[in-house]
Formats: structure tokens, sequence, C-alpha cells
């Protein structure tokens, strides 16, 4: 590692005096999507001279589609084209540049303070090999463990320190120009997360949104203009998934009185827009508030479906997403965290669920957990074949509250085939072809059963 230290050291000396064009950026704004992509655009000005010329694009992410790069001169449109464009990403290190010194003269200094001079023959990162200048005489070869320092003369060609687009410029039009480059990069994504605190009947929630911005692209966005697209875009080649590690993580939590986001539809998504700028640092995570409050109203439900879960009691809360209920706003996919308040005005964690893309007056449906207190149990009792296609079925099913108060259970029964329902203790409600619901309600420290015989045609 020392060794290594002492190499880059010396770089750091060639790449001060290495000159460069570099282009300040002047504004950002930066569009993500939840496809692992993001969407720049960047406003610079740059010194473009009269006819064909080249310009150093630096300071772009390395995870860069080149291929989606769009170029416009804001000063003159139409002004100023690209004949050519390079994206160089082959990043200087203490390795290629030695790669690229082979034949070249060079100094090393040792830590028994010897220094050879001499033209670098090899290196295949344990050793040096030196010949005299004129490579004649003998050959010198160092070991790596030995070398304390390597002096260059100047960075070769073709290394360079940042990801940087190349441009050969043709511009009818010499001065400052104000130019806009618009490209898309992969490495960004986002999603929503939602805080919801249910009150003491949990007949009301408290929801707190926020959007989530992973940035791994390879390059900060300082002061950028922020927006999130909501929907699913279809791409040619979808991107490589980087795997998920941790990262540093920063909230922008304004407090209660935050301004959310500004959401609108935008073709067929909804576009969410932060009204003031923010920085996304690169290999960070920031979490920014989707909405302020939002008092909705909720409602506990209990399900039984003893087909799929023959010993659970599903807890489930369900939210309309509407005006009148309080919330009313299109909501991106993402988890909810679901808090509720003890006697002791403690907020304790009882349960969490994802949602999809949720629309304007549709139904959120949260499941939480099992309850501990309310039991259902299912038997078939009998079966018998009335014709070759026509079977007939008896069902039981146990519903115990061990509650201090009654509870309202709907227990779900699926179906195959042509099915009806002949006898019945408790009415059904058919929910589509293969679905029977029975909602009954169970008081306290008591057993309901619920028996239906149905008939089916194959």
């Amino acid at each position: 590692m020392r060794r290594t230290m002492s190499v880059v050291l010396c770089l750091t000396f060639c790449l001060l005096a290495w000159p460069s064009l570099v282009a300040v950026g002047e504004e950002v704004a930066v569009t993500v999507y939840n496809e692992n992509i993001g969407l720049v655009k960047d406003l610079r000005e740059v010194s473009i001279p009269l006819g064909q010329s080249e310009l150093d694009f630096k300071d772009v992410p390395s995870r860069i589609d080149p291929t989606s790069v769009h170029f416009v001169s804001k000063t003159a449109p139409g002004a100023v084209a690209i004949l050519e464009q390079n994206y160089q990403y082959d990043l200087v290190s203490a390795s290629k540049l030695l790669e690229k010194y082979v034949d070249n003269r060079v100094t090393v200094f040792t830590k028994q303070e010897k220094v050879f001079e001499g033209t670098l023959l090899s290196f295949d990162g344990q050793s040096l090999v030196l010949a005299p200048e004129g490579k004649q005489g003998p050959v010198t070869v160092v070991s790596m463990e030995q070398v304390r320092d390597i002096s260059f003369p100047a960075l070769p060609g073709g290394l360079i320190t940042k990801p940087t687009l190349v441009w050969k410029l043709l511009s009818e039009k010499s001065g400052k120009h104000n130019v806009e480059v618009s490209y898309l990069t992969e490495g960004l994504d986002w999603h929503a997360e939602y805080v919801a605190v249910s009150d003491a009947k949990d007949e009301s929630v408290r929801l707190n949104g926020w959007v989530s911005v992973d940035n791994r692209s390879g390059a900060t966005y300082k002061d950028a203009k922020l927006k999130v697209v909501a929907g699913t875009i279809h791409r040619v080649t979808p991107p490589q998934m980087m795997p998920r590690k941790a990262m540093p993580y920063e909230a922008d939590m304004m407090g209660a009185k935050a301004v959310g986001m500004e959401e609108r539809p935008f073709f067929e998504y909804h576009l969410y827009s932060l009204p003031r700028t923010t920085t996304l640092a690169n290999n960070e995570v920031k979490q920014i508030s989707l909405f302020p409050e939002a008092q909705a109203n909720a409602k506990k439900v209990f399900t039984y479906d003893g087909q799929q879960h023959p010993t659970e009691v599903r807890i489930t809360l369900e939210l309309v997403n509407s005006e009148a209920e309080g919330l009313g706003m299109p909501l991106p996919e993402g988890k909810v965290r679901v808090y509720k308040e003890d006697i002791d005005k403690s907020l304790e964690f009882v349960g969490e669920d994802a949602i999809k893309h949720t629309a304007k007056d549709e139904k959120l449906r949260l499941y939480l957990g099992n309850a501990f207190d309310v039991v259902g149990e299912r038997t078939e009792t009998s079966s018998r074949q009335i014709t070759r296609t026509l079977r007939e079925v008896t069902v039981e099913i146990k519903l115990r509250n061990h509650k201090a108060e009654a509870v309202d259970v709907t227990a779900v029964e699926h179906f195959w085939g042509d099915w009806k329902i002949v006898t019945s203790s408790h009415p059904p409600v058919k929910k589509d072809s293969r679905t029977a619901e029975f909602t009954v309600n169970v008081p306290k420290d008591k057993e309901v059963v619920v028996a239906y015989t149905v008939r089916i045609g194959y």
C-alpha cells in the first residue's frame, strides 16, 4: 500500500501540469425513473472558436450512455454541430501510466536511496525492467517491493482523470455559447416510502410520503433541479442492475411544515417535481418529502382464507386514495411502514407492506400480519360425486374470537369450474368467477361456524 501511495503522489504533479479544457456547469436538471436510469440536462457556458475545434466535456457520470447525448447551443441554435464524439473513460492510474510508459524514459527511486534511470522495457506488476538510453548496455530489473517513487516526465496521451466526452465541433459563430447537453445514464434510481401512524381504534391514519433517490451513476449533481417519474417505461435493452450494498444515507426532511413535491400527469405516467434545487452526491441515498402529512380514514379487516392459509387470520388495513377520505393524489409504488401509539404515547411498529402505483380514488390494502386472538379452522366435512361431471362438497369454517371485543371476519373460499352454493348458514357474496366471501360478526370469546354446500361441475 505504501508503494502504491508513493507512485500516486508522483502522478499528482504530472496531473497538475497537464493542460485541459474544462467546461463549468451552470445549471443541472435530473429526472430519475424507476428503471435504474436517469435523464441529465446540463447547461454550461463554453468558448467555441469559429470553424472546427475540439472540446472536452468533463464531469459526466462514468455510467453515461454516450449514444444518448443530445447537444444544442442555446446562444446560437443550429450554429454549432458535433462532427465526432468520443467517450473517454480510461482513467489514469499507476499501473496504466506504467503501461503507457513502456519504451519511454523513467526514473526509479528505491527504499535504499538508490536511483535507476532508463527506458522502461516492461512492467508486470511485480517488477520493472529498465535499459540504459539507446538500449545498449546492462538491463536492470527492479522489484516493486523495493520501489519508493517513480518519476515520469509528463502524462502521456490517452489517459484522463475523469470520464470525458470529447467532441469535434463545427461552429458558424465564435465566442461564448450557453450549451445544453442532455444524456441518459444508468445508476440513478428512486423509490417511494411511506410512514403511517394508526389511531387507537384503527379508523384513521396519519400518512407521510418520502422519495428516496439512489445515485450510483459515478457523478455528483450539485444544486440540481430534481424530478422523478412514476410509471414503467419501455426500454429496448434493460440495464443490468448493480448489486445493492450499504451506502451513505442522507435524509432531506424539512419538518412538519415541509412542502412536498409537486405532482402532475405526464404522458401516461406521473411526474413529481421538487420546487427547489438539491445536490445528489455520488454513492448517496437522499430522502425527500413527497407530500406533507395527510390524515386518511382507514378500516381494519380480518380475513381468513383457509385454503391458502389454513391457520392464519390475516390483518389488512384498507384506505381509499380519495380526497373525500383524506388523500387523493397518485401514489407511486413503495413500502408502507405502519406504526401505532401505545398507552405511554410511544410509537410501536405493527407491520409493513408494499403497494403498487396507486391512482387517485383506488383502494389501498396493507397486509400487516396475522391476528393473535382470532383463529380460523376449515374442514371439508363431506364430498360426493353426483354424476360423472358434478360433485358436491360440504365445508365447515370455525371462527373463534378471544379478543375483548367483537370483530367482523371475512372467510374467503375459492372454486374451480362451474360452481353454485346450494345451502349456506350465512349469506355468501360472489366476488368473481372463482371466489365467494362470507363476512360474519364474531362476538368476544365466542365461536361462529360457517357451513355451506357447493356443487361443482366440470
